[in-house]
């Protein structure tokens, strides 16, 4: 337990924030659009000086540097602006994770923050009056390299929000801390590694004023790294330890930190200009163009748009759910799952392109994932499963094509299970990078090194049916007009400046 003299009262909780700087929300992909909380026990509390043990058997024990708020006066209801008031005291703190147990926590980071000496604090608190809370700073350093450096102006959301926002939901006592998230920069310790963290005034002397002479450094909260000795986790109590790349990366910080190869990208084959030329031509011209070319089986099956007046063309990337089978569902299904991590790296242009087997009887997303992708900027997402809370998700205006509704989580039919590979959807073979449109007709799939051509020759035959169909509304007969003969083609070469095909 923390010493006595560091925290005024033993608190009755202690809140973290899930994500709240600017810098580690660029890092992590994502940008919250409000806060959220996790709690963390009090026997996680640690002094400055202390060691912090890395459970046998497990590898990815990561250090946050952060800010903590102490509560002095009871606030329950406050506003923003009388949020400040009720803290007491600002202090230093290490909200150290065990990656390798996050799998499981669904975010509630129980057991990866929970171990005991997890939250050192320390080692002196500042008053809380005498500070402005939007130019505090916050610096990590390890065996004496800074490696995080950002301070209060470059929070997402402020100190006061914090605070404020908190007090709606639950009453904030004396002697709670708020744990208000960590810059970029954190990263992976092993035993042996010296983590040292400090918060201090980052205004000059003449800005402070009156408060000047006042303390304006916690100092340094210092934390060694050993080996645990204790026993190794049980499992026939609860889950096991289990990390994978995509805990590595986000644990070190990065693929290159992790040593690691670099995220597979996709390749985009689709111009500013050619993206322009599909928005004009209808998917039924773009099939006929392929069907010329040898390509027969590029059309998705079964689906239909929620927006079917809005056009759909961007690159794709892939999404592979699997039949769901309970153990698999378990190792997979929960944390940031690959149905998360491949919402996550949607961008700007990208259609996700979801296998779901053609089984829609349960939901592949829902309106939560469809805002993730439209603040991404996707072009739109096409599943051959079901979506969950169909209205919210229109509501949403992302063109979402989909194999039907249903209410069921997927955890009723599906496992998610990887992302940016080749699949099937529909029917039809994706791979990331293939150029993707949809109108309402359905979804097509154009090869990138053919879609050039095919759009040309689409749009050269879109004018050529206009040609046509102005003919026949003037009285002409179908016959030798649709298709044309030699001597209908005749005309319209010397009228509309078209070619032999």
């Amino acid at each position: 337990m923390i010493n006595d003299d560091v925290l005024p009262t033993r608190p009755g909780k202690i809140i973290a924030v899930h994500l709240s700087y600017a810098s580690r929300a660029e890092q992590r992909g994502r940008t919250p659009e409000a806060p959220s909380y996790f709690f963390k026990p009090t026997s996680s509390l640690a002094p400055s000086g202390g060691m912090i043990e890395r459970p046998a058997g497990t590898e990815l024990l990561a250090f946050e540097g952060e800010i903590a708020l102490v509560i002095r006066n009871t606030a329950r209801h406050v506003s923003l602006d009388q949020a400040w008031s009720h803290v007491g005291w600002v202090t230093a703190a290490n909200d150290f994770g065990l990656y390798d147990l996050r799998a499981n926590d669904k975010g509630s980071n129980v057991r990866s923050k929970g171990g005991d000496g997890f939250t050192p604090l320390g080692p002196a608190l500042l008053e809380a009056a005498d500070l402005d809370p939007t130019a505090l700073r916050v610096r990590t350093w390890v065996n004496g390299n800074l490696v995080q450096d950002d301070t209060t102006a470059g929070l997402i959301f402020p100190l006061a929000q914090i605070v404020a926002d908190l007090s709606q939901h639950l009453t904030l006592e004396p002697g709670d801390v708020i744990l208000t998230g960590t810059p970029a920069g954190s990263s992976v310790v092993v035993p042996g590694d010296v983590v040292e963290v400090e918060v201090d005034d980052c205004r000059s002397l003449s800005e402070r004023g009156t408060s000047a002479s006042k303390r304006d450094s916690t100092g340094r909260l210092v934390t060694t790294v050993v080996e645990g000795g204790g026993p190794a986790f049980d499992p026939k109590l609860g889950s096991l330890p289990a990390v994978d790349d995509q805990q590595r990366t986000e644990a070190w910080g990065s693929a290159d930190a992790a040593g690691l190869p670099a995220a597979t990208t996709v390749d985009h084959g689709l111009s500013d200009e050619l993206r322009t030329t599909l928005m004009r031509v209808p998917v039924a011209s773009l099939s006929q163009q392929l069907r010329k070319h040898g390509l027969n089986n590029v059309a998705i099956d079964g689906v239909r748009s929620n927006h079917p007046d809005a056009k759909l063309v961007g690159t794709a990337r892939t999404l592979r759910f699997v039949p769901n089978r309970e153990d698999l569902f378990k190792t997979h299904g929960g944390g940031h799952n690959a149905q998360k991590r491949a919402f996550d790296a949607v961008g700007e242009g990208e259609v996700l392109i979801i296998e779901a087997r053609g089984d829609a009887t349960a939901g592949t997303l829902g309106d939560i994932l469809a805002i993730r992708a439209r603040s991404r900027g996707a072009a739109g997402i096409v599943t051959d499963g079901a979506v969950r809370d169909a209205d919210a998700v229109a509501a949403v205006g992302i063109p979402v094509y989909a194999a039907g509704a249903h209410p069921a989580v997927l955890g009723r039919r599906h496992v998610p299970w990887d992302h940016d590979l080749t699949i099937a959807c529909g029917g039809a073979t994706v791979q990331p990078g293939d150029i993707i449109v949809g109108d309402a007709d359905g979804v097509i799939v154009i090869p990138p090194g053919l879609a050039q051509q095919v759009a040309d020759e689409a749009l050269a035959k879109e004018d050529e049916d206009a040609w046509v169909a102005q003919q026949i509304a003037d009285g002409h007969p179908i016959e030798g007009l649709f298709p044309m003969n030699a001597e209908w083609r005749a005309k319209f070469v010397a009228e509309r400046g078209g070619s032999e095909q």
